[in-house]
């Protein structure tokens, strides 16, 4: 029978999780895909809170929710009195006694941990300008599945050092893996996190900065980009469009990594730009894989955040 462990707890930053309950997770998600696993929590509800705009991650944690037999409340800010300017302390309080977890995708990282004081619930990170810890989930099920298992590893992201480069930062060190990170200069990731991930493993050359993305992605198993300008940042797309030139995975990048090396984007894709169509289309690529296992690692997540008890 299926160990299912639970974590109860909140889901800010991949941090939040030990190196051990982040292996547990991807096995569950595992069995969750396998449908080797089935578990029914009909009494739970989901509440989204979504600041900014969402295709898989909202609908992922609905499908989630649903093949856990719960359902979610869609907490539209723009129809609710989120949007009107009441205090998050006073939400977040009244939807602990309505909900069973939270899922937040908001800008600053500090409005997701306000929620996550004021509530009585687990709160989710479903993405903040600091981190997207849930992508991150998916991302290594799908490193998994391909590889077995994590040894020797090295994980290229080429692109913006952004949420999704926090993410993989922190769930790297977590695993042991080597994280190499592509950017030009003055967009390299949080230096926070670069110093979490140090305190989670000091290993050397577990992270590695670049400038040049030859370098970075040569001897790769994972090439892995996201768009050059994140959601709030529209203003800036013409300038970091200019910024980005060269940082871009095409056929040739992706013959200097491994032999059997896989590309992962998290989506939307923006072609020709952070990616070639043929690198996005080719067989090496695991995109839409990747996007499934959304599903599957949020499932195990909520599992493991809603079981009351330990089952053996």
């Amino acid at each position: 029978m299926t160990q299912i462990k639970r974590l109860g707890k909140n889901f800010l930053s991949s941090s939040d999780l030990s190196s051990e309950e982040l292996l547990y997770i991807l096995d569950l998600a595992e069995k969750f895909k396998s449908k080797k696993l089935t578990l029914d929590f009909k009494d739970k509800v989901l509440g989204l809170i979504f600041d900014k705009s969402s295709t898989r991650t909202r609908v992922s944690f609905q499908v989630a929710m649903s093949r856990l037999g719960g359902s979610t409340i869609d907490l539209n800010p723009n129809t609710s009195q989120i949007g009107r300017g009441e205090p998050i302390k006073d939400t977040a309080r009244v939807l602990s006694r309505y909900c069973d977890a939270l899922a937040i995708r908001t800008f600053k990282h500090t409005v997701l941990k306000d929620y996550a004081k004021w509530s009585t619930k687990p709160v989710i990170n479903a993405l903040t300008d600091l981190e997207h810890p849930c992508q991150a989930l998916a991302d290594f099920l799908t490193i998994k599945e391909e590889f077995k298992d994590f040894k020797n590893i090295v994980l290229t992201f080429i692109g913006d050092g952004n949420n999704v480069a926090n993410s993989l930062i922190l769930c790297g060190a977590l695993l042991g893996i080597e994280v190499r990170i592509a950017c030009p200069k003055g967009f390299e990731p949080n230096s926070l996190v670069i110093k979490k991930a140090m305190e989670i493993n000091n290993t050397k050359d577990s992270l590695k900065i670049y400038n040049d993305v030859t370098l970075a992605a040569r001897g790769a198993h994972v090439l892995y980009t996201d768009v050059w300008t994140s959601m709030g940042e529209e203003t800036e797309k013409d300038k970091k469009d200019g910024q980005f030139l060269g940082f871009t995975i095409d056929e040739q990048l992706l013959r200097k990594a491994n032999n059997n090396a896989i590309v992962l984007h998290c989506l939307p894709a923006y072609r020709s730009k952070e990616i070639t169509d043929d690198v996005f289309e080719c067989d090496q690529s695991r995109i839409f894989e990747q996007a499934e296992n959304r599903l599957h690692a949020q499932q195990a997540l909520l599992a493991s955040i809603f079981i009351e008890n330990d089952i053996n």
